[in-house]
C-alpha cells in the first residue's frame, strides 16, 4: 500500500512537471509564432497613437494658436507641402552625423587599445580627455568654427567630440574586463600582446563597445545639429533657427521629428549590427 501510494505520488509529480514542461514549451512557441512577432511593436505603435490624438485634442479644443504650438495635422501638412525643403537640410546633417560618429568612435577606440597596453599614456592623457569633455559643446563650437571655417568640417569635429568619450570609457573598461585566468593562461601558451588583443581583449569588449555606439549613435545627431545652430546656411540646425525666429512653428516641429527619427535610425542600425555580431542576443527594445 505504502509502495503503491509512493509511487502514485511520484507518478502524480512526474505528469505534473510534464504538464509545467509542456505549457513552458508552448509558451516559447508562441512567443515566436509570426503572429506574435508581428504584433510586438503594438505597444509603443498605440502609445505614439495616443498621445497624438492627445496633443491634437488639446490644441484644437483650446485653441492655441498655431504659430505657438501646431497641431499634428499641421506638422504633418509641411511634409506634403515643404518636403523638398526639409529633404535639402537632412541631407547635411545625415552626412555631418555618419562622418563624426565614425570619426569620434574610431579615436577612441585606437586611443583605449593604446591606453590599455601603454598605463603611462593611459595616466597621462586620460585626465586630459575627462577635461575636454566637461567643456559644453556649445562653449567649444564657436572656438572650431573659427579655425575651421563654416563647411562640414566644425560639424563634423563637434559630431566626433560628442561621441569620443562615451566610446572610450567603455572601451578601456571592455578591454580591461578580461579575468586573470585567461590572461594568464594566454602568457603561458607564449602569446604576444597582438594576438591576445586579437583572441581575447577585443571579443570581450564587444558588449561594452556596442553600448557606447549605441549612444554614440544618437548624440552624433545632436553634435551636428548643435554645430549647424552655431553657424550655417544649411542642415536641421540651420532650418531649425530660421524656423524659430521666423515663427513657423508647423515648420519648427517637424524639423524637430525629422532630426529625431535620424537619431532613431542610427540607434536601430547600430542595435541590428551588434544582434548579427554578437553570437548572444541581449535584450533590446527593438
Amino acid at each position: 500500500m505504502t509502495a503503491a501510494s509512493l509511487g502514485g505520488k511520484g507518478a502524480g509529480t512526474a505528469t505534473a512537471d510534464d504538464g509545467g514542461g509542456a505549457r513552458g514549451i508552448a509558451r516559447e512557441a508562441r512567443a515566436r509564432s509570426p503572429a506574435v512577432r508581428r504584433f510586438r511593436h503594438a505597444p509603443p505603435v498605440i502609445a505614439a497613437a495616443g498621445m497624438l490624438a492627445l496633443w491634437q485634442l488639446i490644441v484644437s479644443g483650446f485653441g492655441v494658436p498655431g504659430y505657438i504650438a501646431p497641431s499634428p495635422v499641421q506638422v504633418l501638412r509641411v511634409f506634403f507641402e515643404q518636403g523638398e525643403v526639409l529633404w535639402i537640410n537632412f541631407w547635411p546633417t545625415l552626412l555631418e552625423a555618419m562622418a563624426g560618429f565614425a570619426l569620434g568612435n574610431s579615436i577612441a577606440v585606437v586611443l583605449a587599445v593604446w591606453f590599455v597596453h601603454n598605463r603611462l599614456a593611459e595616466r597621462a592623457f586620460y585626465p586630459i580627455a575627462v577635461f575636454i569633455n566637461t567643456i559644453p559643446i556649445i562653449a567649444i563650437a564657436p572656438i572650431l568654427m573659427l579655425m575651421l571655417g563654416n563647411g562640414y568640417a566644425p560639424k563634423i569635429v563637434i559630431a566626433a567630440l560628442i561621441c569620443f568619450f562615451p566610446t572610450l570609457v567603455n572601451m578601456v573598461r571592455g578591454l580591461k574586463a578580461v579575468s586573470p585566468q585567461m590572461l594568464e593562461l594566454m602568457r603561458v601558451l607564449s602569446a604576444s600582446d597582438r594576438e591576445i588583443l586579437w583572441k581575447i581583449r577585443l571579443q570581450s569588449s564587444l558588449p561594452f563597445l556596442f553600448a557606447a555606439l549605441k549612444i554614440a549613435s544618437t548624440t552624433c545627431v545632436i553634435g551636428a545639429i548643435v554645430g549647424e545652430w552655431i553657424g550655417s546656411n544649411y542642415g536641421l540646425g540651420s532650418l531649425i533657427i530660421e524656423a524659430t525666429y521666423n515663427f513657423r512653428a508647423p515648420l519648427l516641429y517637424a524639423t524637430v521629428i525629422l532630426g529625431a527619427g535620424l537619431a532613431v535610425a542610427f540607434f536601430v542600425t547600430t542595435t541590428l549590427l551588434e544582434r548579427r555580431i554578437l553570437k548572444w542576443k541581449p535584450g533590446a527594445v527593438f
